[in-house]
C-alpha cells in the first residue's frame, strides 16, 4: 500500500495542528469557522523575519498558504504589479497575487489528496525562502522608505525547517 494510500480520506484541524507542532510551529491564533480553519502564523524567513502566513484548510478541498507578503501597495502601481508578474513567471509552487485591499499576498495551494505534514513543511520552507530571495526588491513595500530593521544577528526560528527540506528547495535552497 503506498503512502497515499494510507492517508486518512479528509484532513482534519487536528491533523494540521500535530504537523505544525512537529515542524516547530507554533500558531499565534486558530479559528473554526463552517468546516473551514484558519491558523494565524509569524514565520522567519533567514533573512526577512516576522513574516505573517494564514494557514486556510478546507478538508474536502485544499490546504492554502497565505503569506501577507506586504502592506497595500500606494504609488507606482504599474510597476509593482510588472514586478509581481515577473516573479510569478520566475517561481513555481507558489503564486503572487493582489488582494482586495491591494496588499500583495504570496499564495500556495496544497490539494487536500496529497496534504500532509511534509507537503506543510516544503510549501512553507518554499514561501519564507521566496520572502527572502525578493526581499531587496520589495523592501520598500514592506517597510516605510525601505527601510530595513536591523536582524542584530537575530537567527530564523524556521532554521530547522530549512534544515528539513534543504534538498527539496532546488535554487530557492540560497535565497
Amino acid at each position: 500500500m503506498s503512502p497515499a494510500d494510507q492517508r486518512p480520506a479528509s484532513i482534519t484541524p487536528s491533523d494540521v495542528d500535530g504537523w505544525l507542532a512537529e515542524l516547530g510551529i507554533e500558531p499565534l491564533e486558530r479559528v473554526e469557522r463552517e468546516h473551514v480553519t484558519s491558523w494565524d502564523l509569524r514565520l522567519d524567513g533567514r533573512r526577512r523575519f516576522d513574516i505573517r502566513v494564514t494557514l486556510i484548510l478546507d478538508p474536502s478541498l485544499a490546504l492554502i498558504s497565505y503569506v501577507h507578503y506586504a502592506p497595500p501597495i500606494s504609488d507606482l502601481l504599474r510597476r509593482s504589479y510588472r514586478k509581481l508578474l515577473r516573479w510569478n513567471d520566475e517561481i513555481l509552487y507558489a503564486k503572487f497575487a493582489v488582494g482586495d485591499d491591494e496588499r500583495p499576498v504570496l499564495m500556495s495551494e496544497i490539494p487536500a489528496a496529497v496534504v500532509d505534514r511534509d507537503e506543510l513543511g516544503r510549501t512553507l520552507a518554499r514561501q519564507l525562502a521566496i520572502c527572502d530571495r525578493y526581499l531587496d526588491e520589495s523592501a520598500g513595500w514592506i517597510w516605510i522608505g525601505g527601510r530595513r530593521p536591523v536582524p542584530d544577528d537575530r537567527v530564523s526560528r524556521q532554521i530547522g525547517l530549512f534544515t528539513r527540506y534543504a534538498d527539496q528547495l532546488g535554487d530557492l535552497a540560497d535565497a
